[in-house]
């Protein structure tokens, strides 16, 4: 059983949608349940298969959690000293020397990763070539849409 790295949002997060999934959802579901079965024959009732697999994703996603939970590994940045080298967790502002373009990403765990926000998965293609490198590198990555080069700006344990 691997430990999975999570920064504390992250796992402040997966609490929460436990506490929705266990605590909102779950009941919502079995009214659900209970309604499309006072309406008779089940084997012809949509909304009653509909409920049960409703069901059946929502506890299939409690596990998930739990299990990623109870694997966590929890990494607070805050409390290493910054000497600029990139590690899970940090937040890497960038400078892509093709485009010119400033970016700055956090290198966070798999189920953190949302790329709206910034937020990329530490094993991906960047994430990967950003991991170890520090502050003033020069940094070639092969990413699925082709080579990229950055040079590594700043690195922050925030």
């Amino acid at each position: 059983m691997d430990k999975e790295p999570l920064t504390i949002s992250g796992l402040e997060k997966l609490k929460k949608e436990l506490v929705f999934l266990k605590e909102k959802k779950r009941p919502e579901i079995v009214t659900l349940i209970s309604e499309a079965r006072s309406h008779g024959d089940l084997k012809e009732n949509a909304e009653y298969h509909a409920a049960k697999e409703q069901q059946s994703l929502n506890e299939g996603r409690i596990q998930e959690v739990e299990d990623i939970i109870a694997r966590a590994n929890v990494i607070d940045v805050t409390k290493l000293t910054n000497d600029g080298k990139v590690v899970f967790g940090s937040t890497v502002y960038l400078q892509n020397l093709d485009t010119n373009e400033k970016i700055d990403y956090k290198l966070v765990g798999k189920d953190e990763a949302d790329l709206k926000k910034k937020l990329i998965y530490f094993k991906s293609p960047i994430g990967k070539g950003l991991i170890g490198k520090n502050k003033n590198d020069l940094v070639e990555i092969s990413t699925p849409a082709g080579q990229k080069n950055f040079e590594i700006i700043d690195v922050k344990y925030v």
